[in-house]
């Protein structure tokens, strides 16, 4: 019972000084800057003094956006995909599906209809 003993204590001691080892101490790392201070400073006396730098985004009125389309053709293809069949299925909502829709769009059989009474019209 005593060699048991003495062998937990011998194995206890061994981690314990396996995890006593310390890093060593490199100092204070330098700082790396392409400004010098005095430029820094400036930088912050400017930042510091500027107007409005507190007032939340949006509270100035509507900010300006830059208009890539044509408001009517942005509306039509709304419509066109709030429409679609299988808008609400994706990719991702079964495992390891693929989405491949089969389903005509409600707006392409009202176009094909609408063409083909005119056509037995004429």
């Amino acid at each position: 019972m005593k060699t048991s003993q003495i062998l937990a204590a011998a194995a206890l001691s061994l981690f314990a000084a396996a995890g006593a080892q310390a890093e060593t101490y490199e100092g204070v790392n330098t700082a790396v800057s392409t400004k010098s201070r005095d430029e820094i400073n400036a930088e912050a006396v400017r930042a510091a003094s500027s107007p409005n730098q507190n007032v939340p985004r949006g509270s100035r009125g509507q900010e300006t956006v830059a208009v890539s389309k044509d408001r009517a053709i942005v509306e039509v293809e709304a419509v066109r995909t709030a429409y679609a069949p299988d808008q609400n299925v994706g990719s991702g909502s079964r495992v390891n599906s693929k989405v491949i829709s089969n389903m005509r769009h409600p707006m392409d059989v009202n176009v094909q209809a609408q063409q083909s009474s005119g056509a037995t019209a004429k």
